[in-house]
């Protein structure tokens, strides 16, 4: 995910979208084990049940924020799509919190945004 100024933007929107940076790097690649990039969205998948739903609403504050920020509705339904699969991998017991580690929504959701914002999507 590139990190880094957006064109033209206003400091509120640039500050904001570097809070989504922070958080999508926390929820999805804040630890390395091994070369193996992985965050807390791996970690806290682990407890069954409560894990999935707490590291799914941290993912859906992404593309809520997104929509405040003026996101188009494709760029939206990308992000919604992103969220649904990583919940859906995720809640499977042991091999959804492997996926989790490979699908990385939240940078992926966070980059979709960047580009918006740039214009280049």
């Amino acid at each position: 995910m590139p990190s880094g100024s957006l064109q033209n933007a206003d400091p509120d929107t640039q500050r904001r979208l570097d809070r989504l940076r922070a958080l999508a790097r926390m929820q999805d690649s804040r630890f390395g084990l091994l070369g193996i990039r992985f965050g807390w969205d791996s970690v806290i998948g682990l407890i069954p049940g409560i894990g999935d739903t707490v590291t799914t609403a941290l993912a859906t504050y992404v593309v809520v924020e997104a929509a405040r920020l003026g996101a188009s509705k494709p760029v939206l339904a990308r992000m919604a799509f992103n969220v649904a699969v990583d919940f859906v991998l995720g809640a499977t017991p042991l091999i959804g919190d492997l996926a989790d580690v490979a699908f990385k929504a939240n940078l992926r959701n966070v980059a979709l945004l960047e580009r918006h914002l740039n214009g280049t999507s």
